[in-house]
């Protein structure tokens, strides 16, 4: 799968750590930057996938689940370390959910929102990956 755990550098302090995204932290240049918050914990967040777009996300409070699919396996990853960022590559389906109480999951994108870049239905997920030949 098309996905990648991310060590972000702390500086661990007794009066509380740090964590610094800056120089190449992140493996693409950050385009946009957002964040998920007030969620309830039986809500499902994305649903999607990006066909150019990179993704970082980070839980930097609580923890959820992002369920990934590539359309011949599925994997789930749980976030919960503020100092591990997840990097989701292109033509990856995720979807969010199992949020605790007060998570906050903040996202570092390659570029700014464009909705072309899109697939919001897992059928024409698949259709797309057997198009262009990713299955």
């Amino acid at each position: 799968m098309n996905i990648e755990i991310i060590n972000i550098p702390k500086i661990e302090n007794s009066q509380g750590n740090l964590a610094v995204i800056e120089h190449n932290a992140i493996p693409f240049d950050i385009k946009r930057v957002y964040y998920l918050y007030d969620i309830p914990s039986s809500a499902k967040r994305g649903g999607h996938s990006h066909k150019k777009l990179k993704q970082v996300l980070v839980a930097i409070s609580g923890s959820f689940d992002v369920v990934l699919k590539d359309g011949s396996q599925e994997q789930i990853v749980t976030l919960n370390k503020p100092d591990k960022g997840l990097l989701i590559n292109s033509n990856v389906w995720r979807e969010l959910e199992n949020f605790s109480s007060g998570a906050v999951c903040l996202v570092m994108a390659s570029d700014v929102f464009s909705e072309g870049d899109y697939i919001r239905d897992f059928q024409e997920y698949l259709d797309y990956l057997k198009f262009n030949h990713m299955l």
